[in-house]
C-alpha cells in the first residue's frame, strides 16, 4: 500500500492529492470498521495520548489490569499483545494503519479480552486512524512541540490530539459493560486546559502532589501513595508521572488499591525506555527512546542532575538528533544538551529517511560546538556504539538515545535496515569481553 501511495503521489498534482487525502483516510477508516464489524463496541477501550509517556503508561495500565485479573489487549510503540500472546511492533509506527487497528480490536474481542489499552498519536489522528474506535477511557499525559513539520504548527499538533478527545466525547456509553466514560488528565501540564474541558462522566486530574514525598533514584523511584510506601523499578521524574497516570486510570476503573500497588512494585521495566544492557561489564549502558529536547534532558538528569558537580565517572552520549525531514529546529538544542550533561558526545546516524544524514549530524553538531565540546562523528551507528563502549571505564555511563525498540533504520525511498540498539550493544559488549579475556 505504501508503494502504491508513493506512486500515486508522484502522478497526481500535489494540490489535488492533499485535498483528497482527508476523504481517503476517513473512508478507509470507515470501511475497515465495517469489515471488522465495529469491534470497539464490544470491548472497553482505554486510549492514551500525549507527547511523551504514552507507551510506558499503556504498559503500566496493562500491568495493573492483569494484576487485577483482567484479560487485556495492548497496542503501543513497543509491542502488540492479546491475552498472553505478545509480538514486537515492527511497523515503525506507534499507531499502525486503520485496517490494522480495527483488526487488532476484532482479535481482542474474539479472544474475550476485557480491555484494549491503545496508544493513540497525533500522526495517527492526522490519518484518521482513531476514527470509528469507541473510546471509554481517555488518558492525556502531557503535550509539547513535536512533529511540527507534519502538522504545520504547534496549534495544529494540539488540534490533532484534541481530535482524539472529540472521538472520546462522541463515543457512546457501552451498556454491555455498565461503563462510564472516564477522562484522566495531567493537571501539572498548562497546555492541557482544553483537554480538561472535554465532556466525561468521570474526570480525574493528577499532579505530582499526589505522590508526596517521593525520591528519585538511579535505579528507580520511591514514593508514598495513599499512606503506603512504594518502590518502583522505573527511574526518573517522568516515570513518576507515568505511574500516576496509570494509578489514577485504574482507580477510576474500580481496581482495588492493593492490586495497583502490587503491580507498580513488581513491574520490572519497559524495553527501550531507560533499558540497561548488562553483559558483565563494570560500566552502565542504557538505551532509550528519548528523541525530544525535554525527554533527552530528563534522561540525562537521571544519571547526572547537576552537570557542574564534581564526579569520578563519565557520561558518554551516542546521539542521532532526530529523524530526517522533521523537527529540524530541535537538532541544535539536542546537541547542546548532550554537551552540557555528557563528557563525550558521539554523533551518529538515526533515521535519515530522504534527508542527507551528514546534514542532520551537522545540524546537531552546531549545538555541541556552541556548548564548548568537540563531538566525535561516526555515521555508522554500530561503529558509534562500539566506540562508546571502547571508551568506557569502570563506573562510566553510556546513553544511547533516539531509537529505543525501533526495529529499523529508515533510509531514502522507503528503504529500511533491520536494527536493534539493544542487540547491537550486547554484541559489542560481548566482543569487548572476549578481547579482555584474551588480553
Amino acid at each position: 500500500m505504501e508503494k502504491i501511495l508513493r506512486a500515486v503521489e508522484k502522478i497526481i498534482p500535489k494540490k489535488i492529492y492533499r485535498f483528497g487525502q482527508p476523504f481517503y483516510h476517513v473512508t478507509m477508516a470507515f470501511l475497515s470498521a465495517v469489515y471488522y464489524r465495529f469491534p470497539s463496541r464490544k470491548i472497553r477501550v482505554i486510549a492514551v495520548t500525549g507527547t511523551k509517556g504514552k507507551s510506558s503508561t499503556v504498559e503500566l495500565v496493562n500491568a495493573i489490569l492483569e494484576q487485577a485479573g483482567y484479560k487485556t489487549a495492548l497496542s503501543n510503540t513497543i509491542r502488540f499483545k492479546i491475552g498472553k500472546e505478545s509480538t514486537p511492533n515492527m511497523y515503525k509506527m506507534s499507531m499502525p494503519g486503520r485496517g490494522f487497528m480495527q483488526g487488532f480490536l476484532r482479535h481482542a474481542v474474539n479472544a474475550h479480552c476485557d480491555f484494549a489499552v491503545v496508544e493513540m498519536t497525533s500522526q495517527g489522528s492526522l490519518l484518521s486512524r482513531h476514527r470509528f474506535i469507541d473510546i471509554d477511557t481517555f488518558v492525556v499525559t502531557n503535550i509539547s512541540p513535536e512533529h511540527i513539520e507534519a502538522h504545520g504548527s504547534f496549534e495544529n499538533y494540539v488540534a490533532s490530539k484534541l481530535a482524539i478527545g472529540t472521538q472520546f466525547e462522541n463515543s457512546p456509553r457501552k451498556p454491555l459493560f455498565s461503563s462510564k466514560k472516564i477522562l484522566v488528565v495531567n493537571k501539572d501540564e498548562p497546555e492541557l486546559k482544553k483537554f480538561i474541558d472535554l465532556k466525561a462522566d468521570i474526570k480525574v486530574l493528577y499532579c505530582l502532589g499526589d505522590l508526596k514525598p517521593y525520591s528519585l533514584l538511579s535505579n528507580g523511584v520511591e514514593f508514598t501513595y495513599d499512606c503506603i510506601q512504594v518502590t518502583s523499578h522505573l527511574a526518573g521524574l517522568f516515570n513518576i508521572y507515568n505511574i500516576l497516570a496509570a494509578i489514577k486510570t485504574t482507580e477510576a476503573l474500580g481496581v482495588a488499591p492493593d492490586k495497583i500497588i502490587t503491580a507498580i512494585r513488581t513491574f520490572k521495566g519497559i524495553k527501550g525506555r531507560v533499558e540497561k544492557i548488562q553483559e558483565g561489564q563494570d560500566f552502565t549502558v542504557v538505551i532509550d527512546y528519548a528523541h525530544t529536547v525535554d525527554s533527552l534532558q530528563k534522561l540525562y538528569q537521571i544519571f547526572r542532575h547537576d552537570p557542574r558537580a564534581s564526579r569520578t565517572n563519565k557520561m558518554i552520549a551516542v546521539l542521532g538528533g532526530t529523524g530526517g525531514g522533521r523537527d529540524k529546529a530541535k537538532r541544535k538544542d539536542m546537541g547542546a544538551l548532550a554537551a552540557h550533561y555528557c563528557d563525550t558526545v558521539i554523533l551518529t546516524n538515526e533515521d535519515p529517511y530522504d534527508e542527507d544524514p551528514n546534514q542532520i549530524i551537522e545540524d546537531v553538531k552546531k549545538g555541541v560546538l556552541q556548548a564548548g565540546t568537540t563531538p566525535t562523528v561516526i555515521i555508522d551507528r554500530r561503529e558509534a556504539i562500539a566506540k562508546a563502549i571502547s571508551l568506557a571505564k569502570t563506573g562510566d555511563i553510556i546513553l544511547i538515545t533516539g531509537k529505543g525498540t525501533d526495529p529499523y533504520i529508515m533510509g531514502a525511498n522507503g528503504h529500511h535496515m533491520p536494527w536493534s540498539d539493544a542487540r547491537i550493544a550486547r554484541e559489542e559488549l560481548r566482543k569487548l569481553s572476549t578481547l579482555n579475556k584474551k588480553a
